[in-house]
């Protein structure tokens, strides 16, 4: 009633108006009524920057996922396959599949406008809400430019909405489900939000149908990922409860894999969802990464990378699942797409206290740290470094795991020397951490791989916070070297250091000058021994330098026995 109370009804008796009867008028409605957008008020103020990616890996991670969406419309919805290891919920009432793929008929956006006027007729039946929710499914399932404007300028997309709320009609709920899922696949996902279709969707989570309940996870996942904006609306929708249910009773493999894929834009973006609505989630991801769907458990990665990306509230709660050892072995393997989203998770975890640090280091990290800086992907040789820099800026027995003979410093010293930029930054890290932080001894086995070199090497850099731990790293080796007698003022110096540190005294960057002004003073200036006879004597109202003296100017000149010259000043 709240939905048909928005438009004008002169012809029906509202006691008797049946779910196809709404429909039909909603969208008989909304066709007079010109644009659409008039009639509805949105819900939230959208920003300029919502659908604006930072992060790259899950951006490409969606894209390809609207991508398999677009090949599964395609093609039809293939027989649902049960685990064996799964619940089945088949026992509840299951879409028959001949019914979700009896139209054969191919639509284009040509048929819109035919397909609009369907609804505009009276007594409209199942079977053509069937075929125009159908319709625009059809219309909207092509891989490139969907024409999303024009499905929305006829303005069906109420009149699908509504369809949602057919408990009744699961072929209906289904197709109107999909079309709605290929309209937030687009940079239209607003639109399908503003209409309504958010609480529906949640109710569909746990529709009989697993057909409906995977459609509409589907949907709630691409809403999700569109920005934290929409996440929190499904999250304050309820989505993550039911969302869980699926996950541990699927009915399908597909069922469970898209759920999981849900599961980790509910957990994505900042600023970061309240912990407290993807805490109950992390137990169910730490039994995905002990199965075998490698889809399932790339998204359970990531959804946990998400998670522990906080304080140490957030990184314990991922601990307490008891995960660490489960990605460790999983470092041990050659998928890259696993190895990221694990190292990851790893890092933020030893970004934590030192016993968060130590859960990682027990768990055996160490012993994969060399494979891992030897691995041909830039991004997982970055990772590796960020990760050791973070346990080099731990407690001494921390900072003595990573100078051990597993924990690859002096591939570190070589990333630093000659890798790209990006990695070489995280190895200077790793070296600066262990300079400031560790012993004399961790010092001077960090000279033995080459660290000076290294850490002159980029003492040129346009970068001023990587100058500032460069220099760190220079003064407090420096400071070892001078303690233990060690002349590590002369490697500096033959490493071109001496000359880059007295090019940073004209540095624009105050906190730059005066470190390097201050290694200098410290470490490379020249103490002259100076006469006292040459300090300034005062002698009435004059200095007078030196001892005095009588002078015989009578004797020869002592330098030679060449008379004086005589010279013309007035020239």
């Amino acid at each position: 009633d709240n939905f048909v109370s928005q438009f004008p009804i002169t012809k029906f008796n509202r006691n008797k108006l049946t779910c196809n009867t709404l429909i039909q008028i909603t969208l008989t409605n909304m066709i007079r009524g010109g644009d659409r957008k008039s009639e509805f008020k949105k819900t939230f103020d959208v920003e300029d920057g919502r659908r604006r990616r930072t992060e790259t890996t899950i951006n490409l991670r969606k894209d390809k996922k609207n991508e398999g969406l677009a090949k599964r419309r395609a093609r039809g919805l293939a027989t649902p396959t049960v685990p064996s290891s799964a619940y089945n919920m088949s026992s509840a009432p299951q879409l028959p599949t001949n019914s979700i793929n009896s139209s054969k008929k191919i639509y284009t956006p040509e048929d819109i406008p035919s397909l609009s006027q369907m609804l505009s007729k009276p007594n409209v039946d199942d079977s053509t809400l069937l075929e125009v929710a159908q319709g625009f499914r059809k219309v909207m399932s092509v891989e490139t430019n969907p024409p999303v404007d024009a499905v929305l300028a006829s303005g069906i997309l109420p009149a699908l909405v509504q369809m949602l709320t057919l408990v009744d009609k699961p072929e209906i709920q289904f197709e109107a489900a999909w079309a709605l899922t290929n309209i937030a696949s687009t940079e239209k996902t607003n639109v399908v939000v503003e209409a309504g279709a958010v609480p529906h969707f949640v109710q569909l989570l746990s529709s009989p149908s697993a057909e409906v309940r995977e459609q509409s996870a589907w949907c709630l996942g691409n809403i999700a990922g569109d920005g934290t904006a929409f996440r929190d609306i499904v999250l304050a929708a309820g989505g993550m409860a039911p969302l869980i249910q699926n996950i541990l009773k699927p009915a399908s493999n597909s069922l469970f894999s898209n759920c999981v894929w849900t599961l980790s834009n509910f957990c994505r973006g900042k600023p970061k969802p309240d912990l407290a609505q993807v805490a109950p989630a992390v137990p169910i991801l730490a039994e995905i990464l002990k199965g075998d769907n490698v889809n399932a458990k790339v998204d359970a990665l990531w959804a946990l990378s998400y998670i522990s990306d906080g304080d140490d509230e957030c990184i314990q709660t991922v601990l307490n699942a008891g995960v660490a050892s489960a990605l460790i072995e999983i470092l041990d393997g050659d998928a890259a797409n696993m190895i990221t989203p694990a190292l990851r998770t790893v890092g933020n975890i030893v970004s934590g206290n030192d016993e968060q640090t130590q859960a990682i280091l027990d768990a055996g990290f160490i012993s994969r740290a060399k494979p891992l800086l030897n691995n041909p992907k830039r991004m997982i040789r970055k990772e590796t470094c960020w990760v050791l820099s973070n346990i080099a800026a731990g407690t001494e027995e921390q900072i003595k795991a990573v100078m051990s003979r597993h924990g690859g410093m002096p591939l570190v010293v070589e990333l630093a020397m000659s890798a790209e930029w990006e990695v070489r930054k995280e190895a200077i890290w790793v070296i600066s951490n262990v300079a400031t932080g560790g012993t004399s001894s961790n010092v001077l086995s960090l000279v033995e791989c080459g660290a000076i070199d290294a850490v002159c090497s980029i003492l040129n850099v346009n970068d001023s916070k990587m100058l500032m731990v460069g220099l760190d790293a220079i003064e407090a080796i420096l400071k070892v070297g001078k303690h233990r007698g060690k002349d590590y003022i002369s490697f500096v110096d033959e490493c071109d250091g001496l000359e880059k540190l007295e090019n940073l005294q004209s540095h624009e960057e105050d906190a730059v000058y005066e470190k390097a002004v201050s290694i200098i003073e410290n470490y490379f200036g020249f103490e002259d021994e100076e006469d006292e006879n040459l300090a300034p004597a005062v002698n009435g109202d004059t200095f007078a330098f030196g001892a005095p003296k009588t002078l015989d100017f009578e004797s020869p000149c002592p330098a030679n026995d060449q008379p004086m010259a005589t010279y013309d000043f007035s020239n």
